[in-house]
C-alpha cells in the first residue's frame, strides 16, 4: 500500500494498471490475497519501482521466523 500511495495512486488506478478488480487490489493489501510474480512486476512498474530491489527490501523486513520455500 505504501508503494501504491507513494507513487499516488488510488487502489482504482492500480486496479486499473493491472487490469483487475479494485476488490482484488483492496484483498492484496490487507494481505487475504497473494499475487503471481508477474502481478507484483506489474505492480512495481506502476509504482515507478524495479522489481529486484523491492523484493530485496521486501526479504530484509521478512522476520527470520518465516520460511520462505522457493
Amino acid at each position: 500500500m505504501a508503494a501504491r500511495m507513494a507513487a499516488g495512486l488510488t487502489q482504482v488506478q492500480m486496479a486499473e494498471q493491472l487490469g483487475v478488480g479494485q476488490s482484488y487490489v483492496s484483498k492484496i493489501e490487507r494481505g487475504e490475497s497473494y499475487v503471481d510474480i508477474m502481478t507484483f512486476v506489474d505492480w512495481c512498474a506502476a509504482c515507478g519501482l524495479k522489481p529486484g530491489q523491492t523484493l530485496d527490501q521486501l526479504l530484509q523486513t521478512t522476520p527470520d521466523t518465516t520460511q520462505i520455500a522457493v
